[in-house]
């Protein structure tokens, strides 16, 4: 049992992340839990907002992109039940957070940013972070761009209408991709597996309202 009193004001704050949100919503993965009680999530937030790292917001990023809450990292990560040996490819960096996350969880994470900026700091806090198995491209995922291989894990950080068509094949059988679909302000976080035979299981984690992904409304989309 920890004792509250002895840690450092960052610290309490870190344990009230995960004992009072995290845990709240079923994160219960011992593997997940500890990814976010060591990965220094203050040092992936802008600086002005270095003191609301551990807090139940969305946090800007600009370009009116935003990260996620503590919550709901936590329940995607949990969702995909991340093997050390999968492939994930990560559609929106942000932060770098959650791509950090992915590497701490996973084998390789390729990670897709549309904004320079962006990609260019993610790829800093990660250096400083130790996480040496994940790369950073700059590049949009809804105009052509596409994976070598189909992949173990598909993660979409932005929200969507439905599901690009193209992407139907980038996921290998048995793999899983997570999406947030929908319009505001009641869209849908579900992993969906990709059981074969153009057939996939959908599982609904929970509801939310993020920012599209950079020109997906005015993706071609399909319903799987």
């Amino acid at each position: 049992m920890v004792s509250f009193s002895n840690l450092s004001s960052l610290e309490q704050a870190r344990f009230n992340m995960i004992e009072q949100q995290v845990r709240t919503w079923d994160v219960l993965s011992p593997e997940v839990l500890e990814v976010l009680r060591t990965l220094p999530r203050e040092d992936f937030v802008p600086g002005r907002y270095r003191k609301l790292a551990f807090s139940d917001l969305r946090i800007p990023l600009g370009h009116d992109q935003v990260m996620m809450k503590p919550l709901e990292e936590g329940r995607l990560l949990q969702s995909l039940a991340l093997a050390p040996d999968d492939r994930v490819l990560e559609v929106g960096t942000g932060s770098g957070f959650l791509a950090a996350c992915l590497g701490r969880l996973a084998g390789q994470v390729h990670s897709l940013e549309i904004f320079q900026d962006l990609a260019e700091l993610a790829r800093e806090r990660l250096q400083g972070a130790g996480i040496n198995n994940v790369t950073i491209e700059v590049a949009d995922a809804l105009a052509g761009w596409q994976p070598a291989e189909p992949l173990d894990v598909v993660v979409m950080t932005g929200s969507i209408a439905s599901v690009p068509e193209h992407w139907s094949d980038w996921v290998r059988t048995g793999g899983r991709l997570f999406c947030i679909r929908g319009h505001s302000p009641a869209m849908e976080a579900v992993v969906m597996r990709h059981l074969g035979g153009g057939q996939w299981l959908d599982d609904s984690l929970f509801e939310t309202d993020l920012p599209r992904l950079i020109g997906a409304e005015d993706a071609e989309t399909f319903e799987f």
